[in-house]
């Protein structure tokens, strides 16, 4: 996996555009998704956003003195207010997003199935290559995983927008 972070291109933001993050299966991906209109501005819906100047990431050394596989820690997120209650269906918007976001997931990551837990572990340990991956584990799972430092994170899996 590959982050980079986007600047967003849209003439209404003038001289100040805004910037916002990416995670893609590789530099190759991007640039498919970016070709075909796919990488869209979270704050406007704008898909002419490049790259930004970024800071390398250099990899920490583990126990043994080599590169450690990890990646660079992401920015712990801004704490958020619980979400409101809802009464009625999903909006369609956040439906098309949620879709979105499953087309990329499918098309960067590798599916480990009910397998996710183990796979996540060995490639902390450096057993495996490390990749972005999508599977399913339990909630328990998943806290134990973030425990031992090693970041998930759970997306709502809505149906297919071609289903």
């Amino acid at each position: 996996m590959i982050h980079y972070t986007l600047r967003c291109s849209a003439p209404v933001h003038g001289a100040n555009p805004h910037e916002f993050e990416g995670w893609f299966k590789d530099g190759a991906a991007f640039e498919k998704l970016l070709a075909a209109k796919l990488v869209e501005c979270p704050a406007c819906g704008d898909t002419g956003a490049g790259r930004a100047l970024m800071a390398p990431a250099i990899p920490k050394k583990n126990r043994r003195g080599r590169a450690a596989p990890e990646m660079a820690p992401a920015p712990a997120p801004e704490p958020a207010a619980p979400p409101a209650a809802t009464a009625g269906p999903m909006p369609d918007q956040v439906r098309a997003l949620l879709q979105k976001i499953r087309a990329e997931v499918e098309a960067s990551c590798d599916y480990v199935g009910d397998g996710f837990a183990e796979e996540a572990r060995k490639m902390a340990r450096g057993e495996t290559q490390t990749r972005g991956i999508y599977g399913e584990t339990s909630d328990s799972a998943a806290e134990s995983l973030r425990d031992e430092g090693i970041d998930v994170a759970r997306i709502p899996w809505v149906p297919r927008s071609d289903a």
